[in-house]
This record gives structure tokens, sequence and C-alpha cells, in this order.
């Protein structure tokens, strides 16, 4: 008997994170559809002052308006000679509608006076999945240190100034296969698999 995908809904309107994630849950009787495909869902305002907060939130919102299964995550590099900054700011560091351009200068220009011992940092990510009321959480993190100038023509936002040492090259130097096994957001979204293949064996 052949069972009917399971519609997921992913909570962003960001071509580039739906990519990534649209990698991860390949193999998976999942039908993925995007926020941007709702445009009758109002807008979720990400108030909250943590990451898990703005994906709990995201999620639940938009489980509760469609009746489908949700994900969302939020996303931030913590500097730690910025005091965890742009944290819950970072997509939107240098102004509310702000390119990723924009907001690597912006942290590059903070960044200028800070030797290169002084410059660790790390990307961290929290997922949310909400089925109708019930909320799971999973996290992903990965250090690095923040470059003085852009290395790498892929990724995207603060890809190209998050440098990994073991690995010797930036986000934005790696395929998105590779950046997958090893990135913040990869780490969340293998442990959110984990959590889907479980919610599938149980409908």
């Amino acid at each position: 008997m052949t069972v009917s995908p399971c519609i997921l809904l992913l909570a962003t309107n960001n071509a580039d994170k739906a990519a990534e994630m649209r990698d991860f849950f390949t193999g998976l009787n999942l039908v993925l559809r995007t926020a941007a495909e709702f445009p009758q869902i109002p807008a979720v305002e990400e108030d909250q002052p943590t990451l898990q907060g703005n994906a709990v939130k995201k999620a639940s919102a938009l489980a509760a308006a469609t009746g489908l299964l949700s994900l969302a995550d939020d996303t931030g590099l913590e500097v730690d000679a910025l005091n965890g900054r742009p944290g819950v700011y970072s997509s939107r560091y240098a102004g509310e509608n702000a390119s990723y351009s924009e907001n690597v200068d912006k942290l590059l220009a903070e960044l200028q006076d800070i030797p290169a011992a002084q410059r660790s940092a790390r990307f961290r990510c929290v997922i949310a999945l909400a089925n109708g009321s019930r909320v799971e959480t999973v996290e992903g993190v990965c250090e690095g240190v923040i470059l003085t100038a852009r290395q790498g023509q892929g990724g995207f936002g603060y890809d190209p100034v998050f440098f990994l040492p073991e690995i010797g090259r930036t986000f934005a130097e790696m395929s998105l296969e590779e950046k997958n096994r090893i990135s913040h957001r990869g780490r969340a979204l293998q442990q959110a698999r984990r959590l889907l293949e479980k919610k599938l064996r149980m409908s």
C-alpha cells in the first residue's frame, strides 16, 4: 500500500536556506512547501530575545495557521569580541532590509581593530518542529573565527568571513554538500531529520 507523503511547511522565504533544508530531507516521504507559497499567512515578527524563542514562535504560528507540520529555524552569529552580537539580529544587523553584503560590512567595520587571536565566533542554529500544539527543538553549533576580509564566492550571509581553522577554509569556499556536513544548520538539520523519521514511522 502506498502511503501518501506528509506535507512539511518550511517557515522561511529565504531561498538559500530552503535549498539547504531540502538537501537534508531527501529520501523522506515528505512534500516540502515554503511560507512563500502561503501568502495569506501573516508575517511572524521575530521579536523574541533568543534564537529558540524565535524558532518556536515561527513554527507554532505556521502550524496553527495551516494545520500542517511546520519547521522553523533561527540562526545567529555570535562574536565573542562583540559580547555575542549580532546574535538574534544577524539577518538584519545593518538594518531591517539589509543585504548580506551590508551585514558583513558592518561586522568587519566593528572588528577592524580586533586582533586575529580575539576574533573567535560561532554560528548557532535552533530548529523548531511544530505538530499541532506540540513543539520540539534541536540545536547545532559551529565554532570558527571572523576574517578581516571576504574569502570565497559560495554560500550566503556571513559565510565569506566565517573561517573554520580545522578545515582551513570559509563556508563560502565549500560546496553545499561539504558545508551541510559540518555547519551549524547541518548539525541541527541532522537532528531534525531524526525527529521527522520518528514522526513518519508513527503516522
